[in-house]
């Protein structure tokens, strides 16, 4: 498993807020894209990313040529309720978080639902439940899960 968030704040060596307020939304981008681009998918594995992957179209193209890609949507009141929990999300350090996460939103969600392959609303759903989902709908887009192609959904 891989967790772009995890390797860019690891090369930073600090949290992502920390990127943020030192070097600015561009160059945690810019590193979101190399912690991609370093991410091996020869065998299979999950590759976890922010929010904001879907934002430079380079970050697609390396998703859509290596992966199945999960969307984990849900309504904008749970996702914002989960969203708030960290403390560690910059874009919603400011006076009113709930409106620039329902900005944040509406701009993105479009974006992933051009590129998902598979979505699951995890809205009602418990962790397990959104597991097997997920297990679920891959089967019916790659029903031969050895395969190293990525597989589309139709």
């Amino acid at each position: 498993m891989h967790d772009t968030d995890e390797i860019v704040a690891a090369n930073f060596g600090m949290s992502i807020p920390e990127i943020f307020a030192e070097h600015g939304d561009k160059k945690f981008r810019e590193a979101e894209t190399e912690a991609l681009r370093s991410v091996r998918t020869e065998e299979q594995t999950i590759i976890i990313t922010g929010g904001g992957i879907v934002l430079r179209k380079e970050n697609v193209e390396i998703l859509r040529s290596q992966a199945v890609i999960v969307w984990l949507d849900g309504d904008e009141k749970t996702l914002f309720a989960r969203a708030s929990r960290k403390q560690n999300r910059p874009l919603l350090q400011t006076k009113n978080p709930r409106r620039a996460f329902s900005q944040i939103l509406g701009s993105r969600r479009p974006l992933y639902a051009k590129i998902a392959d598979i979505r699951v609303d995890t809205s009602v759903l418990t962790d397990d439940e959104v597991a097997v989902a997920i297990l679920a709908k891959l089967r019916r887009v790659n029903p031969k899960p050895e395969s190293p192609t990525p597989a589309t959904a139709s």
